[in-house]
């Protein structure tokens, strides 16, 4: 499915990323902006920027920074059509599908509506639970015994499902409605000869747990029996808005929490969960009867960059860490924590702070195993490093752990100390797990190298080359020989000092527009021209922004930048609007738009005398064999002279 660029661009500049950010951070007015903690990386000082005119988000700390569509889906964790069709549901807006045809464009809308709709019938189920809880003193009891509040079981959703096998048949009129099946709330037995399947409430007699999605919508249950029936827990089945997977109990509840700790912790059941906010430590997460996924993992850094993992200490539990490493090690950057916290066997969460207290829980928190550490436990289980034999076994099963791992210097570390382990330098290590590709042949001793064609190409096209507004233009081409002289290296080396080659004039005048559209409507045509007809990348985008310009009128950056996704230019546009602090650029406004207005103008008119200057060269080639060559000569002349008397006033054009 294919969303047409046009309606982002209109849903962009018509959404407010102050309101859709300002729903999950608490946003103070600062000036122009408004500030408020990052939630992307944990920080006590505010440096998370929202922009009301640029409609983007910068944090100064991290670097993340988008507008409301990217938030959506880098916070909430949504996919992009679902940030489009979320963000645009907000504001009553229907979302067009470019490439589909109608029947696959009703049968999405009709599995948006469905997921929309049994969200809907789990969220009436759990308040049905909720008012069953009140009236049930038998599992009010087992929740005080747990230590579990009144506030606490309200923050949650905690709810009770009666013993009956109907139960829900008092909360749903049509008991028989498919989606009651579906939602997972009831049982459909096998149909016979002589009758429908039976049908039955799945959850009787046993403590709910509303399963929440990053919005906050109840997507599923968890329950628990009071006592020691078997199965002690049972979770929904897997449905269309429900995956086991995918989704982590409490995570819509902790997200806050893990800025506030600097951590998130994951736990191995509900009542870890509910107990540990109960105590003190509200920044803790569960899976859902499942080993821990890839998909969880990277879930949770969307939220925090130090992940803590809670097991048992008794095999089952190393297990179960195992596992979890697994799914961690992809995600293994440089700039991340991992660690693993195995608890004495005789303890859960619970039971060891309600013991020991919240202190030394956290110190024990703060000892975890690093995911290094367990790394190397794991991949030396078994194996005897006093023989050849133990060591290379040791190899074997390190390789897959290490290769998991991002490139990074943790990953490199890593290498050095598995290669000590078994008794080869890092170097032969690294050459048995990765073995070299062979060598490129040679290019010929008269090839120039790249360093030394792209100089080339910039003396032989001098015209390409950026001037700075206050640095004399070379005019004589004694003093063109000169400046071409200093500033070519020698061949084989780059620039001086690694610096990168100066950005050309249609980078500026690119940002200059992308950051002040308005400026195109007052270009005169032969400058929608000079840009539009530039070679590659540069050509592409303007022609794409006069298009732009025809179709929307002004708009803003942020608008802008969805409308170009996919397009070749795409990374160019991204490039001249990222500042020299890695954030974007935006909009020009006040006393900059004006200033860059000049800005523009002023590059346009080099770039235009360097037009005129081959239009000149043109008609000098041509006098022999065109009467008129000379006069549109003369008339090139002139205007050259007038655009240099307006930038340089005084000299004359080379």
């Amino acid at each position: 499915m294919t969303i047409p660029a046009s309606f982002i661009q209109e849903l962009i500049a018509r959404a407010d990323v102050v309101e859709i950010v300002g729903r999950y951070v608490q946003l103070k007015k600062a000036g122009a902006n408004f500030m408020g903690l990052c939630p992307f990386h944990g920080e006590k000082s505010p440096s998370f920027s929202v922009s009301p005119t640029k409609q983007f988000y910068h944090c100064f700390g991290c670097g993340v920074h988008g507008n409301a569509i990217g938030f959506l889906m880098e916070h909430a964790g949504m996919g992009f059509v679902e940030a489009v069709h979320d963000l645009a549901g907000q504001y009553g807006m229907q979302v067009p599908e470019d490439d589909a045809s109608p029947e696959e464009r009703a049968r999405a809308a009709g599995q948006r509506q469905k997921q929309a709709t049994l969200s809907e019938v789990l969220e009436k189920a759990g308040e049905a639970y909720r008012k069953h809880l009140r009236q049930s003193q038998g599992a009010i009891g087992y929740l005080k015994r747990r230590g579990v509040s009144g506030e606490i079981a309200r923050q949650f959703g905690i709810g009770y499902a009666p013993a009956g096998w109907r139960t829900l048949a008092s909360v749903f009129p049509d008991y028989d409605d498919p989606l009651l099946a579906e939602s997972g709330l009831v049982i459909v037995g096998e149909a016979d000869d002589n009758a429908d399947g039976k049908r039955y409430d799945r959850f009787r007699d046993r403590v709910m747990f509303p399963i929440r999605n990053v919005k906050g919508e109840c997507i599923g249950f968890g329950g628990r029996v009071l006592g020691d029936e078997k199965p002690k827990y049972l979770n929904s089945p897997e449905t269309p808005v429900f995956s086991k997977g995918r989704e982590l109990y409490g995570l819509y509840e902790a997200r806050a929490a893990f800025r506030d700790r600097g951590y998130a912790l994951v736990t191995e059941g509900y009542m870890d969960v509910v107990a540990l906010a109960q105590l003190g430590f509200p920044n803790a997460v569960a899976t859902l009867g499942t080993a821990c996924t890839p998909e969880h993992v990277q879930k949770l850094f969307r939220f925090t960059e130090s992940v803590v993992f809670s097991f048992d200490g008794d095999a089952a539990g190393r297990r179960a860490a195992r596992k979890a490493l697994d799914g961690a090690l992809p995600y293994a950057t440089d700039v991340r924590s991992i660690k693993f916290l195995f608890l004495p066997s005789e303890h859960d969460p619970d039971s060891f702070i309600r013991e020991f207290g919240a202190d030394a829980f956290a110190r024990f928190v703060n000892e975890a195993t690093p995911l290094s550490r367990f790394m190397i436990e794991a991949a030396r289980e078994g194996c005897d490093l006093g023989t050849a034999e133990g060591r290379a076994h040791m190899a074997s099963n390190a390789r897959p752990l290490w290769s998991a791992m991002p490139e990074g210097a943790l990953k490199r570390q890593l290498l050095g100390e598995i290669a000590t382990l078994v008794q080869l330098s890092g170097q032969e290590l690294g050459e048995l797990w990765a073995p070299a590709a062979p060598r490129a042949p040679a290019p010929p001793p008269s090839a120039p190298t790249r360093a030394e064609s792209d100089w080339n190409d910039w003396n032989d096209r001098s015209e390409r080359v950026e001037w700075v507004d206050d640095f004399p233009r070379p005019s004589s081409s004694s003093e063109k020989r000169r400046f071409k002289s200093w500033r070519k290296p020698s061949p084989p080396l780059p620039p001086p000092g690694g610096r990168k080659l100066p950005t050309s004039r249609p980078d500026v005048a690119a940002r200059l527009i992308l950051s002040n559209m308005a400026e195109w409507e007052r270009l005169s045509q032969e400058l929608h021209a000079l840009l539009c007809d530039l070679p590659g990348e540069h050509g592409q985008l303007f022609a794409w922004l006069d298009s732009q310009s025809h179709e929307h009128g002004v708009q803003p950056w942020a608008a802008l930048r969805e409308g170009m996704r996919t397009m070749p230019f795409e990374t160019l546009a991204l490039r001249v609007m990222t500042g020299p602090d890695g954030g974007p650029i935006g909009d020009a406004e006040g006393e900059q738009a004006a200033d860059s207005a000049r800005e523009l103008r002023n590059v346009l008119d080099y770039m235009l005398d360097d037009l005129l200057k081959v239009q000149q060269s043109e008609a000098i080639a041509a006098v022999g064999s065109d009467p008129r060559a000379l006069e549109r000569y003369k008339a090139l002349e002139a205007r050259r002279l007038e655009l240099r008397n307006r930038l340089n006033p005084g000299s004359n054009p080379a």
